[in-house]
């Protein structure tokens, strides 16, 4: 499968396309990356350097992907986090142009916007532009929860059933599939993390370990490895080896004590989920 995504890029450490190309790479697929940004490291350092590119010179590169003819061949697009309503502007004209050329190809967004106790950290307009321009054409959609409770009204979410009846919000919106990451509602076990997801076939979740840490970049490998395994496996079946692998990148980074993620190290439970965590059906 041949995968075009659209975001930012750092030479050290991992966040954006540094977080996503690789794990797209081990699990099979090809990977045109374009960059919003290219950053000497992630902007959680509280400095860093490197260019913001302007919307049309992301829009040329795009452009030159497209004279080569091959677009045709493109199954999907990948979006993260969207600095200016400009850049998403672009990325959306370019999955237009992608789903022309190719009506079978999918468009899996992440809606970086926020986390809890954190609240918004994008500038304003963003999430606007999430909710009204960004769900409506995505396939598939991959918000955290407090992404989730924004999206569908503010509504808070304490339970599984409130978390179903939100993700079925969204799809009635326009995505397929809505996979929620971080999930942790009243239900959730102690010291726990969950992930669900949800389509037209029914609604599925997994619990793993919750590890004692924040890293960036997390967000941005789940959504590519679940995107990798949807392209080729039912919804189920991707949701398992993500909580799989996402939870072996997580306890490689935890076990190496270091801030960024270890992709690389972890790269064999990438590649080859082992199937430790059970996945149950909700409906």
């Amino acid at each position: 499968m041949k995968i075009l995504s659209i975001q930012s890029s750092v030479a050290y450490g991992y966040a954006g396309n540094s977080s996503a190309v690789f794990p797209l790479q081990r699990l099979g697929h090809e990977v045109w990356p374009v960059y919003t940004v290219h950053f000497s490291n992630h902007t959680g350092y509280g400095e860093w350097r490197g260019p913001v590119f302007e919307p049309e010179t992301v829009r040329d590169v795009i452009t030159g992907i497209e004279e080569r003819g091959v677009l045709p061949e493109c199954d999907a697009v990948l979006s993260g986090y969207m600095g200016a309503d400009p850049i998403g502007t672009v990325i959306l004209d370019a999955v237009a142009r992608v789903k022309a050329a190719n009506p079978k190809a999918i468009y899996c967004a992440d809606p970086v916007m926020g986390d809890v106790g954190r609240g918004f950290f994008v500038r304003p307009g963003i999430p606007e532009f999430m909710r009204d321009k960004v769900v409506p054409a995505a396939d598939v959609i991959t918000p955290n929860q407090w992404e989730l409770q924004y999206l569908t009204g503010e509504r808070e979410i304490h339970s599984v059933a409130e978390l179903l009846d939100a993700a079925r919000s969204i799809r009635e919106r326009g995505p397929e599939t809505v996979l929620v990451t971080s999930v942790q509602t009243d239900e959730t076990p102690a010291d726990s993390v969950q992930l669900a997801v949800v389509n037209g076939d029914g609604a599925w979740i997994v619990t793993t370990p919750l590890l004692p840490m924040y890293v960036v970049g997390a967000g941005d490998a789940t959504t590519a490895i679940f995107l990798a395994h949807l392209l080729t496996e039912p919804a189920e079946q991707a949701l398992a080896a993500t909580a799989d692998s996402v939870f072996g990148v997580m306890e490689t980074t935890h076990t190496a004590a270091t801030r960024e993620i270890q992709i690389v190290g972890a790269q064999e439970l990438i590649a080859h989920p082992t199937g430790r965590f059970e996945v149950t059906r909700l409906d």
